[in-house]
């Protein structure tokens, strides 16, 4: 048995040898092959995490532009409201007429109702506002009238001079509602914007620098997981250079002090010469007052796509270098000429810099102008239309495509002053309103997410060299075109899915670049 065992061992040893061969390479091939599956969908599952995180954070960080701009709006509409008296001019019509229906023994404006028919346009302007607006002394703080006792008349003189002095009140008043409320809608449009453009260059830099953190820890750290640790450690709170951070955020102090007033002039100048010409005996209709808004606009942000594209806003949201120490020192940053050297360090500088070129870029403009539609569309479309020509309401959602909501109705003209306590009321509600419903409008627009996405995933290249340099920052002398800012794509495909834009998202995921490069970065031999 054995020996037939041994000969038939040898005759077949060939075969035996070859088949022992490939059952063992088999094995090994097929380890091989399972190992390799299972580091791909460990490399898929890090990825999947990876995108989740960020995903995570970009979204946060949206939300928190969101509670930035309602913490700093309060400040800039105080300013535009105290600059720009509407209720004082309003108060002091009212006390013009008082004056003179005691002097007539007629009866106070309040008390006339709709109107006799004794009783003049002018009367039931007065009367419109009052009832429209709800201004009275006792509101306003201001002390009541106590001219009803004023001597006799000095005949046709004084009649006319106090008829221009009340005609100037009432285009005081005009001017001053319109101007106001179209003011806070270009300063809450403006203020988004730059906020978005600050949270997320800065969050970009957070996230960049935990990556680079973790890639660069040790070769043990074979995944990354990209957990949100702010709240947990100020000292990450967007980026590793805390100071210059809160320096750079501190620059929205222009814009809440400073460039506001340049927006308002330039658009008083506009209201004055499409608005300027209109009576408070004028009857204006829906279709009429949409024109003349629309003339306004022209007017401060230009007539054709080439002239918005032309515009620059920069001057009203960052001021000149010159005037950047004054900055940090209005905004308790640096409290004499010495810490002024803040100013020119590297990191600031480049943000800066940065900040300047995304403000200047044509996607700016054109994110800017959809807002700036969005908010005058809820001012004109929704709130003068329902409130002043009882239009009925517009969808929640509104769709920019559909025809505007003067070509779907005719309402009756109304009076002016009408128009005008709308204008003054909604004014508070664009700077103070809870909710703020502008504020809700302009974030519906999804070209604002995806300017702000690309923001966030711009220059990720040169983010992390600096980043790994512990904050070697290239400075001033090698500026950055607008055409090297805005040219990389969102870290959400879904902010722009199905959407036309001018924005450049383009096809690549930056943020698969830059994490696999940090990802690949311990596996690299030393």
């Amino acid at each position: 048995m054995i020996s037939a065992t041994r000969g038939w061992l040898r005759r077949n040893r060939t075969p035996i040898a070859v088949g022992v061969g490939v059952v063992g390479a088999g094995y090994v091939v097929s380890q091989y092959v399972l190992g390799k599956i299972s580091d791909a969908r460990e490399r898929m599952s890090g990825d999947r995490i990876a995108r989740e995180n960020l995903r995570r954070r970009f979204e946060q960080n949206q939300e928190d532009c969101t509670f930035t701009v309602l913490a700093l709006l309060p400040t800039v509409t105080d300013n535009i409201l105290a600059e720009m008296e509407t209720e004082r001019i309003t108060f002091e019509l009212q006390q013009q007429k008082a004056a003179k229906l005691a002097r007539n023994g007629e009866p106070h404006p309040s008390e006339l109702g709709s109107g006799p028919p004794s009783v003049t346009d002018d009367d039931r302007s007065m009367v419109s506002l009052q009832s429209e607006s709800g201004v009275h002394a006792s509101q306003m703080g201001i002390p009541s009238v106590t001219s009803a006792g004023d001597g006799p008349q000095d005949g046709g003189q004084q009649a006319q001079k106090a008829r221009k002095t009340k005609l100037q009140l009432w285009n005081d008043l005009k001017i001053s509602a319109i101007t106001r409320a179209f003011t806070l809608i270009y300063t809450l449009t403006l203020l988004t914007l730059l906020t978005r453009i600050q949270l997320n260059l800065l969050g970009r830099r957070s996230y960049l620098s935990s990556v680079v953190s973790l890639a660069t820890g040790g070769v043990e750290q074979s995944t990354i997981s990209l957990e949100n640790h702010d709240d947990d450690n100020p000292d990450q709170a967007y980026g590793n250079d805390f100071e210059t951070n809160r320096q750079y955020l501190t620059f929205s102090w222009w814009l809440l002090h400073q460039g506001w007033r340049k927006i308002m002039l330039k658009v008083e100048e506009a209201v004055k010469e499409i608005f300027g010409p209109l009576s408070p005996r004028d009857d204006i209709s829906m279709q009429k007052l949409s024109e003349l808004t629309l003339e306004v606009r022209k007017k401060v942000e230009g007539a054709t796509e080439e002239d918005r594209q032309a515009s620059k806003w920069l001057e009203y949201l960052l001021p000149p270098q010159e005037q950047e120490e004054l900055v940090l020192k209005e905004s308790g940053m640096t409290t004499d000429a010495s810490s002024a050297s803040a100013t020119t360090s590297p990191a600031l500088r480049r943000l800066l810099d940065e900040t300047s070129d995304l403000i200047d870029s044509p996607p700016f403009a054109h994110v800017l102008t959809l807002l700036l539609d969005a908010g005058f569309s809820t001012l004109i479309d929704q709130k003068v239309a329902q409130q002043a020509y009882k239009a009925p309401a517009v969808p929640e959602v509104p769709d920019l495509d559909a025809p505007r909501i003067t070509e779907l109705h005719d309402p009756k003209p109304v009076k002016l002053p009408i128009v005008l306590a709308i204008f003054t009321r909604q004014a508070h509600s664009i700077g103070n309103g809870v909710p703020n419903e502008y504020l809700q409008a302009v974030e519906q627009v999804r070209d604002l997410e995806a300017f702000a996405a690309v923001v966030y995933s711009s220059n990720w290249e040169s983010e992390i060299s600096p980043i790994k340099d512990e904050g070697s920052f290239p400075g001033k002398d090698s500026p950055r075109g607008p055409e090297s800012v805005i040219t990389e794509s969102p870290p959400q495909e879904e902010v722009v899915a199905g959407q036309d834009s001018v924005v450049d998202v383009g096809t690549a995921s930056t943020f698969e670049s830059a994490w696999g490069k940090a990802v690949d970065t311990p596996e690299k031999p030393t």
